[in-house]
């Protein structure tokens, strides 16, 4: 068998994580593997291809930007992928992220769709089945055929130009009767039943398969000695991972839901340690404690382990890395439901409010500050659900499943 991924990057990003895990990993079940990426550094990896240039890639970016069309172009970049394909010919071509203006989706997958290849569509965010958006949030046009998009400059860039009917039309069409040859999978059932409502997807076969995380670094660490930098003895730590923080009220991660929080906690013996870059220019009280971007994983892990809690604020999510993370290194999570999170948690080490709920956030941080948990018992649960070797292997058997129809 011969598999090939493509993805918008390698290595890096949790897609970009995934994909690696998997290509390494297939070789150990005598699969054959190929990446193709198209973001990035080059990388000299066995079988690994980037099929597209940086200064190319920025050009499209631009002209989708002017056009509001973002998953067409790159005509450059997706014949040389498809050389690839054909002179590859894999049994399985896996497409994972497809964002990050690298490949013209509507083109890769009318070809793939024409020439009877076997497809496994892996669902990251929501832009496959919306057509434009990645995260749709309260806005249900997608559903109906997109157009007079509320939230126009923020999903596509452009200010003049809505050409959302266009595009959901474009990827309709793509995915019209490419039905045999396809299975999708979402990374959460959220996910997945979201996919299932759109008349892009809605009459393929679905599949949920969660993601998974490298069990030997997101694991229970003893951090009594680095807790000591940070808290006193009494104290309580509140962990909050964010790609940025920002007190910005539209932000999706909601940064400023973490510092009116840490404003109702002042007059308690707590502390929240944000991860994360962040706004120079932000304002945040004395009990927060800003670390920057944490990209060593080991680092990260240590930081989930030494919290007597990890506080998710984002509005919305299609699966929550950070959700996995903190439960595999024995922290509970308690935060706003935000679709995904709430269904791919641990529901006795975790707690998800209405969205925007602030007391009853406060209500609920306070009660698990209190708790008294067996970390390891926690961790030991979740390596069991989240771990990455789980993933591979329902990805082999799926592998397996398309193969002999």
């Amino acid at each position: 068998m011969k598999v090939m991924q493509i993805n918008v990057v390698y290595k890096k990003g949790s897609t970009g994580k995934i994909t690696y895990d998997i290509h390494t990993n297939l070789a150990k079940k005598d699969i054959q593997s190929i990446v193709c990426y198209g973001r990035g550094e080059k990388c000299s990896d066995f079988n690994v291809y980037k099929t597209c240039g940086e200064i190319y890639s920025n050009i499209q970016h631009f002209v989708a930007n002017l056009t509001g069309i973002m998953y067409g172009g790159c005509f450059i970049s997706t014949c040389k992928l498809i050389s690839v394909i054909k002179r590859e010919r894999p049994d399985v071509v896996h497409l994972q992220c497809l964002n990050g203006y690298f490949v013209n989706i509507y083109y890769l997958v009318n070809w793939l769709k024409k020439n009877n290849i076997r497809v496994i569509l892996t669902l990251h965010a929501e832009f496959m089945h919306t057509a434009n958006c990645g995260h749709a949030l309260e806005c249900e046009k997608w559903k109906t055929g997109c157009g007079n998009c509320p939230r126009l400059k923020e999903e596509t860039g452009t200010y003049f130009l809505d050409n959302t009917s266009y595009s959901w039309n474009k990827m309709k069409e793509a995915f019209d009767k490419f039905n045999d040859n396809l299975i999708v999978v979402s990374v959460s059932p959220w996910l997945k039943n979201r996919a299932k409502s759109s008349p892009i997807l809605a009459d393929k076969r679905h599949r949920v398969i969660l993601n998974g995380l490298d069990t030997d670094i997101f694991k229970f660490y003893n951090t009594d000695d680095l807790k000591k930098m940070y808290v006193n003895n009494d104290e309580k730590i509140i962990f909050h991972a964010t790609p940025f923080f920002t007190s910005a009220q539209e932000h999706i991660k909601g940064g400023h839901y973490v510092i009116e929080l840490a404003k109702r906690l002042i007059k308690y013996p707590v502390k929240i340690i944000v991860a994360g870059n962040y706004d120079k220019e932000i304002q945040i009280p004395d009990n927060i404690i800003l670390l920057g971007n944490v990209s060593n994983q080991v680092e990260l892990a240590k930081l989930y382990s030494m919290a007597d809690i990890t506080l998710l604020t984002s509005k919305k999510e299609t699966f929550s890395m950070v959700t996995a993370e903190s439960l595999c290194c024995g922290t509970p999570v308690v935060g706003f439901q935000a679709g995904a999170p709430e269904e791919i948690a641990i529901d006795n080490y975790s707690d998800f409010v209405l969205y925007g709920a602030e007391e009853k956030l406060l209500d609920s941080v306070l009660y698990w500050l209190e708790k008294d948990l067996d970390k390891r018992k926690i961790e030991s649960v979740a390596r069991e659900k989240y771990s990455r070797q789980r993933m591979i292997d329902e990805y082999y058997h799926l592998y397996k499943e398309i193969l002999e129809g």
